[in-house]
């Protein structure tokens, strides 16, 4: 067998985690020596159990294991180990670092930055418009988009970022021939143009809520910073913030309104030393000093829209408003009102988000 395939085995052997392989391959330092080690050799160690044991010696069959491993392959996936020289090198100095990885697609480009964008499943409207702009405006900048494909603001994340045919990249907490959640499915096959899907887990492995927090460590080390929109105070995004602080990475937070309970965790991050993000010019400046808006990519509505068309379009913003908000803003009546949204929409300045609900197109 290869090298490879040693570590295939070593790595989708039943209940053999990260910190049993380590003490394998501390000891018996490769793959292929642990393979061959006799049970005597084995018992030695108090990590492993008499079960344990049992596994790793009826595991010990070269032509199922070249068998499985030639398998992914026809599947399209790519299984990358900690010795190589296409592993991501970021990964190298979190803690527990994965000893392998299976991908699809490609992996985050090695000497260009990452932004992790993160938050709640449930959002909010202004939560996922919000989402979808800075990260279109960081992808556009050159930032790769890293998140965890699940609904919410994960999967608008990945969206803005392919919208502007930016780089994003998935990281699953399941096999990764697995698409979760379902509905993500377009998003989890686009990305792997123009980007790509990761995980540490095996083909078939079903998303068991105990991969997440294993996961994030994954989300937060290959980012450079991480952006945190809409969390509760006892977010589970929280958890990867956590790992990020201990990895040294750059922490933003999109404030919110102190009654909103998707607003407390990020506003908390914020009094606790996180960056404020206002737009997306308090992050680049982190990452690209020279940044500076491309005018000829923005919108010069001052030469292309009449003058209360203007006034209608300067009320409006990324959260949606309601058509009497708007009129009483603009001091206008109804009818009039209408024709102008109408207008806006056919030019591609606006959206009607749902029935009377109005907001930039970002």
């Amino acid at each position: 067998m290869t090298n490879k395939e040693y570590w295939y085995w070593l790595c989708n052997i039943d209940n053999i985690g990260l910190k049993k392989i380590q003490t394998l391959i501390d000891y018996f330092m490769t793959p292929e020596q642990v393979f061959y080690a006799k049970e005597d050799e084995l018992k030695q160690f108090s990590i492993l159990s008499e079960t344990d044991i049992g596994k790793i010696i009826i595991s010990k069959d070269s032509a199922k294991i070249q068998d499985a491993y030639a398998k992914l392959s026809e599947k399209g996936i790519y299984f990358v180990t900690i010795e190589d020289k296409e592993y991501p090198r970021k990964l190298l100095n979190i803690f527990q670092p994965p000893f392998a990885l299976y991908y699809k697609g490609s992996l985050p480009r090695e000497g260009e930055k990452s932004m992790a964008i993160i938050g709640a499943r449930n959002c909010s409207e202004y939560g996922k418009e919000v989402t979808k702009y800075l990260s279109s405006q960081l992808a556009r900048a050159g930032l790769q988009i890293i998140s965890g494909l699940a609904r919410g603001i994960d999967g608008y994340a990945h969206e803005g970022a392919l919208a502007v045919s930016g780089y994003t990249y998935a990281v699953e907490g399941c096999g990764i021939d697995i698409c979760y959640p379902k509905e993500n499915i377009s998003l989890y096959m686009d990305m792997q143009l123009k980007g790509g899907v990761i995980s540490e887990y095996a083909p078939g492995v079903y998303p068991n809520p105990g991969n997440f927090p294993m996961r994030n460590r994954i989300i937060s080390g290959l980012s450079d910073g991480i952006l945190v929109i809409e969390a509760k105070e006892k977010s589970g995004s929280l958890i990867t913030v956590d790992m990020g602080l201990e990895q040294g990475k750059n922490i933003y937070a999109l404030p919110g309104r102190s009654c909103d309970l998707l607003s407390r965790g990020c506003n908390n991050l914020i009094k606790m030393g996180a960056k404020l993000v206002s737009g997306v010019e308090d992050i680049l400046e982190d990452f690209a000093p020279k940044y500076e808006k491309n005018e000829n990519e923005l919108k010069n509505y001052d030469k292309l829209l009449e003058t209360e068309e203007k006034i209608v379009y300067a009320c409006l913003s990324l959260m949606p408003k309601h058509l009497n908000e708007i009129a009483f803003e603009a001091n206008m009546d109804i009818i009039k009102l209408s024709e102008i949204l109408f207008n806006l929409e056919l030019k591609n300045y606006i959206k009607q988000n749902r029935k009377n609900y109005y907001s930039y197109i970002t």
